[in-house]
């Protein structure tokens, strides 16, 4: 390599390279732009019309630069104008009132519920999407109020259709400024007969309260949602109750993690690990037979010395072994509410960042659109195509399809 090269390649190659990337990006969405009214208008650019009955309209110039924020920084285009149109001429690329695309728009909710306040939004998007970047704290405010519209509309959709196999239930509590009579989110997430998940309500709710867990699934229920097949959910009373009353022929399975950290909490710490580990074989066993072996072995370790442990261990013990009647392929996702924790987990750490949350409509909209955004990211449970047979009705034993001739069961 010569010393001319050499110097050429000597600078900062990387942001000469982010540099190169927003320009090629900025050309080609320019050169959309121009595609978009030759398709309209039928003729290139300064090509006269080929005939009286050819598309009516003309080129007229551009209207202001417009600033776009991208993942890769903030770039700047033209859009062409037309004139002689007889309804104006809105474009499908970059839209009336585009400012970002949607990836930027995905980053704003997530940035927020990690601490980011709301007048450090201008600097911190600068630095991540360029010098320029039209995203100010007034247009952060607007966002935020656009979500709170958007949410009611989401809570309002229709349901039906949706082949709905399992539901995690879960209240979330962001220690933030909410009411004293709404201190929770109630989160109902589900998956479908094609492995998908589903992010189904976010709604305020007093204390996770059976009342307000009971209007939570009636109204999904109102909105044409089928009855699941499996619940799960924490030992809180109020989605048990709702439950009950709501989808009685659902079955329910508690969350492991949650039994898990009660018993814990009734032991001393120096026996924490070893107990850790005993209930994991419990919750992990191959049967209900094995379980419950574990579940004996673990009696007659602590029944003795810390008895309010076993009596917590063995609490609702039917309901934390629900999952052995449905296909061992998906106990991986109904042992816990995982489903709905993992996207909080951040939030619950940010007590700071939740204390700027000063109204129940904007907590519940942000965090709903937070969900909407990890929704994208959601994995599909293993074997999906066993779904369907769940769906239909066909029983499992210990994880494995009950025989011919016992298979069905009441749908």
């Amino acid at each position: 390599m010569g010393n001319d090269t050499r110097e050429r390649f000597a600078g900062p190659a990387w942001e000469t390279l982010e540099a190169w990337v927003r320009e090629q990006a900025r050309d080609m969405i320019q050169q959309a732009l121009e595609e978009e009214v030759t398709e309209l208008l039928g003729r290139m650019k300064s090509e006269r019309r080929a005939s009286v009955d050819a598309p009516p309209g003309y080129r007229n110039g551009y209207g202001k630069p417009r600033r776009l924020a991208m993942s890769s920084g903030t770039i700047e285009v033209r859009r062409p104008r037309v004139r002689g149109l007889e309804e104006r001429f809105e474009s499908r690329v970059l839209p009336l009132f585009q400012r970002r695309t949607r990836e930027v728009g995905e980053l704003i909710p997530e940035l927020y519920l990690h601490g980011l306040a709301e007048g450090d939004f201008e600097l911190a998007l600068r630095g991540l999407l360029g010098d320029g970047a039209p995203l100010s704290k007034s247009s952060v405010g607007r966002l935020r109020a656009k979500w709170t519209v958007e949410h009611e509309a989401w809570s309002r959709r229709p349901l039906e259709g949706r082949e709905l196999v399992y539901a995690w239930a879960d209240g979330i509590y962001v220690k933030a400024g909410l009411e004293k009579d709404k201190a929770a989110l109630l989160v109902v997430i589900g998956a479908m007969s094609d492995g998908t998940k589903e992010v189904l309500a976010v709604t305020p709710g007093y204390r996770e309260s059976t009342a307000s867990w009971a209007a939570v699934l009636r109204d999904l229920k109102a909105r044409g949602l089928a009855t699941p097949k499996l619940l799960v959910a924490d030992g809180n009373l109020g989605i048990r109750g709702a439950a009950r009353e709501v989808w009685p022929e659902t079955a329910e399975q508690r969350c492991w993690n949650h039994k898990t950290m009660g018993v814990l909490d009734r032991l001393p710490k120096r026996e924490q690990a070893v107990a850790r580990e005993m209930l994991r074989a419990a919750a992990y066993a191959p049967s209900r037979a094995a379980a419950k072996e574990a579940r004996k072995a673990f009696a007659g370790r602590y029944g003795d010395a810390h008895p309010k442990a076993v009596e917590v261990l063995d609490d609702d013990w039917d309901r934390m072994t629900a999952f052995h009647d449905f296909p061992e392929q998906h106990w991986r996702h109904l042992r816990t509410t995982n489903v709905v924790e993992s996207p909080f987990a951040s939030v619950r750490l940010r007590t700071t960042a939740a204390k700027r949350f000063k109204r129940v409509d904007n907590a519940t909209a942000l965090i709903w659109r937070l969900l909407v955004v990890a929704e994208k990211r959601f994995r599909k449970l293993n074997a999906p195509e066993l779904l369907r047979d769940v769906y239909e009705g066909r029983r499992f034993e210990d994880g494995k399809p009950v025989p011919e001739g016992r298979e069905r069961i009441a749908a």
